[in-house]
Order: structure tokens, then sequence, then C-alpha cells
């Protein structure tokens, strides 16, 4: 660090405790704990330290510290300030969407049930968060039946007590009515208790007491009454429903998992109780400024800010390791006064929901990215930080990205896909065959494969052009349009070529536009193994900030333009393979083959199919249908 600020602390103690970084309008920057205070202060103060660290020292204007007696109490501490203060540089939770709970609310002296979406009464106990909110609100009549507390506002339950005249809930038997003395205030608490006690005991009592209830109703000849039981018993199961199949009975425990990108993460709790899943939720991780932002810290900081505010049955399991798990199973255990595991299953049942966790929290992120990618704002500003540290001319509005795929040389195939302001333009694709006839053995690398499509595209642009007239030439394509000229497929350039790969690509890239005498569209390629920049004719690469919308959209379009390349080239291999298999099978001509590479598409869906089935394939009689699949057969004992 080149100047050393005026706030750096001096006789700062060794002890163990929590310290915050603070700004010039006293607005709290970072929490952090220590062992030893001095020693960890002192750090933020080297000339090494990362540039997060130093944005941070350069931000603040004082540091202040608390002691405490031990490692738990510090995290206890620190948890709690990043709650209340919410800083900038701790790692940032933002929540990805808003799923109802089921509370009960002990707030007057007649407990009342409702559905609502904060947690924000501290005398209500809460059950959920439920996925499906149809599903918990068919269950809510259902409790309500069940165990009949009021569900109504205060002001009517005040009016009902004022008139001496109850609601329809309480006639119909969905409130035991407690506004008209029907039922005293014990009693109605009892009812209360024994809902919560149920709701956090297993489910499974309850649709045994609704089917019970269903089929006397049956029996009684009660059709009606028996199927709105029946959809009660569905919505109840579909409101607990574990989508990992059976899971052991006994299973109690609290599911964390995290998925990670460059700029951002997601988080995924999900609840399980009595080998069902009971809640859901996901939060998404800023990770800009954070200064801890690896996934270990990540879940760490989450674990401290969930328990602040959820209660931990006995067993909470991560997806990967924490980072100090010793002092958080010691944290949770002295706040819920018993013992707390912390585990990172391998295998089993327990690996299986962790796996689940994460592609829940993979879910959130793609969701949470893709509004953001459709942020006008945020596309605007990526497109001018391209524009700025490439050095072009003009913001790429127009940006086409190519990407070649192949097997060891075979079937190379690529893929020309089209981002205009920032966003797909999938009618722009192009899918591209490489042709290999007149290499040296068949084969072709990636670069030459990279200047055979280059030329290709670009010559169709420039043919496309000369074919307009010289007023359409003067004018914006729409023009010629309007002039009633067809739209050219290619006449209109890109102001960014992007190539998927390193320096031999953007060179082999860089030749084709040359020979094309093609000068004024900018190039550029996107190495995978650091993520950086290659611009022609330039040895060093432009590296774009980890956290940089630039960087992430340069990904998206080089990631969609290798899912786009690789759909085509496995197509294209499963019907050489399929080609292949039948040229070996005598008696299939042409048309024969041609019938059954469009029914099938592959070898391994020929495969699956049964004499029955390839016989239905028009021209293919039975007697053929035999024939292949007795080479079906034979195939897969040389498999």
């Amino acid at each position: 660090m080149s100047a050393v600020p005026s706030y750096r602390p001096t006789q700062v103690p060794e002890s163990p405790g929590v310290y915050r970084f603070f700004d010039e309008n006293d607005h709290v920057l970072y929490v952090g704990k220590a062992k030893n205070l001095k020693n960890r202060l002192n750090s933020y103060f080297q000339s090494n330290v990362s540039e997060k660290t130093r944005a941070l020292v350069s931000s603040a204007n004082r540091v202040d510290w608390t002691i405490v007696a031990n490692e738990i109490e510090a995290l206890q501490l620190e948890f709690t300030w990043i709650k209340s203060e919410n800083p900038k540089y701790n790692v940032r939770f933002r929540d990805d969407k808003s799923y109802p709970y089921l509370a009960v609310d002990y707030s007057d002296e007649f407990p009342k049930i409702y559905v609502t979406r904060s947690r924000k009464n501290q005398k209500s106990k809460y059950f959920g968060p439920y996925i499906q909110s149809w599903a918990l609100r068919s269950t809510f009549e259902a409790l309500q039946r069940l165990f009949p507390i009021r569900s109504c506002t205060d002001s009517n339950f005040d009016s009902a007590r004022r008139t001496k005249r109850n609601c329809l809930l309480g006639d119909i038997g969905k409130c035991s009515a407690p506004c008209v003395d029907r039922i005293s205030i014990s009693e109605h608490k009892k009812i209360a208790d024994d809902l919560v006690n149920f709701l956090t005991k297993d489910p499974a009592k309850l649709t045994d007491r609704i089917k019970t209830e269903m089929d006397n109703a049956a029996a009684r000849q009660e059709f009606e009454l028996a199927a709105k039981l029946r959809d009660q018993l569905h919505a109840i199961d579909t409101a607990f429903e574990s989508t990992v199949g059976s899971l052991p009975s006994d299973f109690q425990l609290d599911v964390m998992a995290i998925h990670e990108d460059i700029t951002h993460a997601a988080i995924n709790v999900m609840n399980v109780r009595f080998g069902r899943i009971t809640g859901s939720r996901s939060w998404i991780v800023d990770r800009t400024d954070s200064l801890n932002d690896d996934a270990g810290s990540a879940l760490s900081a989450m674990i401290g800010k969930y328990y602040l505010e959820h209660e931990l049955i006995a067993e909470l399991i991560v997806n990967q390791d924490i980072a100090e798990p010793l002092e958080l199973q010691s944290f949770l255990t002295e706040k819920f006064g018993k013992s707390v595991k912390i585990e990172v299953p391998k295998r089993g049942a327990k690996f299986e929901l962790a796996q689940m966790a994460k592609r829940n929290a993979h879910q959130a992120l793609i969701q949470f990215l893709s509004k953001r990618a459709n942020d006008a704002a945020v596309s605007g500003g990526a497109l001018a930080e391209i524009a700025q540290e490439l050095n072009l001319a003009e913001l790429p509005l127009r940006i086409e990205c190519f990407d070649i795929s192949n097997t060891q040389g075979t079937n190379m195939v690529a893929s020309m896909v089209v981002f205009e302001d920032g966003q797909a333009k999938k009618s722009d694709y192009r899918r591209f065959i490489i042709d290999q006839k007149n290499s040296a053995n068949g084969r072709i690398d990636d670069t030459q494969a990279m200047y055979q499509v280059i030329t290709r595209r670009f010559k169709r642009y420039l043919t496309e052009l000369d074919q307009l007239s010289d007023s359409a030439k003067a004018n914006e394509l729409k023009e010629f349009n309007e002039l009633g000229g067809a739209k050219p497929k290619f006449a209109y350039p890109p102001q960014l070529i992007i190539v998927d790969g390193g320096k031999g690509q953007v060179s082999a890239a860089a030749a084709a536009l040359s020979e094309l005498g093609i000068s004024d569209i900018a190039l550029c390629g996107l190495a995978k193994r650091l993520e950086e920049v290659w611009l022609p004719n330039n040895p060093i690469p432009v590296m774009f900030a980890r956290n940089s919308e630039a960087l992430y959209l340069f990904q998206r379009i080089r990631d969609e333009a290798h899912r786009f390349a690789i759909t085509f080239h496995r197509s294209k291999r499963a019907k050489a393979m399929l080609e292949s298999f039948l040229d070996e099978i005598s008696g299939l001509g042409e048309n024969r083959k041609a019938a059954l590479l469009k029914h099938f598409g592959s070898v391994a869906a020929l495969r699956k199919s049964n004499t029955a089935e390839i016989a239905k394939v028009p021209g293919i009689g039975l007697k053929l249908a035999n024939q292949i699949s007795e080479a079906i057969n034979l195939d897969n004992l040389d498999a």
C-alpha cells in the first residue's frame, strides 16, 4: 500500500474479538472477527494486500473493535452485526423470491393461524417456506377443520365479540368461534398448541387422519365429502412432497448447498422433516465486493445468517467443506443447547439431498442471471466496457461468435451465434459443416476450421452486399427492404467478432478477414484457460476483472456458441454412426437407409427398438426388420 492511512490503529490488544471498518458517514463497511485482533488488523495495512482489501482500507476512515471472551462469542457477535449492518464488503445475500409460510400467532390471548410471506412477528411460530403456494392454502383449509383456531383479522374478531355474531367459518366448523364464547381461552390455546405440536412432528399423522375420514365418508356414501377429503389429502402430500423418492422417515435435517459462478453464487436451504422436504429457499450471493468470496466462507456466512432466525433440529448437511467448521459447530451447539453436527456426505441418500439442493441453487442462479441479462442498463454497461477495453470505435451492438466442435477431427462443424444489444438473436444463428475433403489426411485442425468458417461467412457477406443496388448500399438494409428487396441472410455485418479460442484461432480468423479485404470489423478471441481476451497481432491478452459485466457477457456469448455447436455436432455424429452401422447390413438401399435415419436418428435409438418398431418404418418389412434386429444383437455382443 503506497501510503499508510492516518487512521491505522495502534495499541491493538492481542485478544479475540470483532472489528468494524467505518466510512466517513459512519456506515459500517466490513465486519470481521479474529483470534488475535492485533495481528488481523495489522494485516489490512500491508503492501501486498488484494485489490478488494485495498479498496476497503481506502474507503474507510476509522476502525474499531470489541474484545470478547472466546471465538464462539466472536462468531455470535460477528453474525449479529453483519445481519444488522449489512456491510458492503461482507458476503451479501439476496433472497431469490418470497415463499409463503404457515404461521401461528401467539401475540393475542386467542392465537390465530394465517399464511404470510414475511417473518417479522417475533410472537409467531413459522412453518415452511413452502414451494407450492396453492397446495399450502389447501392444506391451510384442512388444518382449519382439524384444528379450528381462528384465522380472522383482529378487527373482524373484535367486531364479532361486540355483536356476539360469529362468522361463516364458525358455522361450517373451520373455527371454534371463541369470539362468541363457544370455547374458553385455555381450550382455544390448547388447540393452537396441538396444531404447533402436530406441525413439528410427523405430518403422516395428518394424512392418516384425513384418509380415515375419507374412507368413512365413502362408506356412508357421502361421496362429495369423500372427494373433497381426497383433494385435501393430495394437497397435503404435494405441500410436503419429497422429490428424492423414499427417504427414511427418521430424516430430520437441514441441507445447505452452494453453486458458484464468476460474479455471483447461489445458496439453497432445504428443510427435511420426517423424510419429507417441508421447505426450500434460495439466496443469491453477490461476490462483487466481498473480501471472503470463496464457497466455504459464503456457506459459513449463510449458516450464521440463517440460524440467527431459524431453529436447527439436530443435523446440517452441506455440499462442500465450510470455513471454520469446528467453531460453527460449537456456536450452534451453544446457541441451541444441544449437540449439532455439520456433515459433508459422500454417498447415499444424504449425498443425493445435497446434490438436489445444489441443483436448486443452480436454477435460482440461472433465473437471477437471466433476469439480469435482460436488464438493458446492465447490457449497455457491459457493451460500453467492451468498447472501452478493446478500443472499439463504436459500441458492439451486433456481436457474432464462432465455435468449432468435433471428435478427434471427425464430424467437424461450426456454429455462429448472434447477439444484438446484449441479447441473443436466435433467428440469425447459423451452422456450418466443415469441408475436410481437400486436407492431407481427411482432417483439419481447429485453426484451419476457423479460417474456413470465417471465410465462408464473410464471402457471403461481400456477395450479398454486391447484390444490393447502389442506392441500397448507401443506405441501411432496412431502407433496402422498404424498396422491395429480399432481406439478405449475411449482409448485415457485426461490429465485433468473437472466436472461441486463443492466439491461434484469432490469427486464423484475422488472416481470413485480411484476404477478403475486410478491415473495419473488430476481432477478438476468448480463451477458456484464464478467460483472457486475445486481439490480432497483440502478444499480451486483455484481462477483464473477474466480476466484470463485460466478461460475463463474453462468457454468455461464448457458452451459447459452444452449446449450439456441440448440439449440431452430436446430431451429425449420431447420424454418421447410424449410416456406418446401416452400411454393414445387406439389403438396405439408399431410400430405406434414409427412412431409418429419419425415423431413429442415431444408433442408440435404433438399439433400444424392437423388431416390431423397426418394421413400422416405411419400406422396412418384417423380414428386413428381423435382419436389422439380428445385426443389433450382434453389435451389442461385440460392444
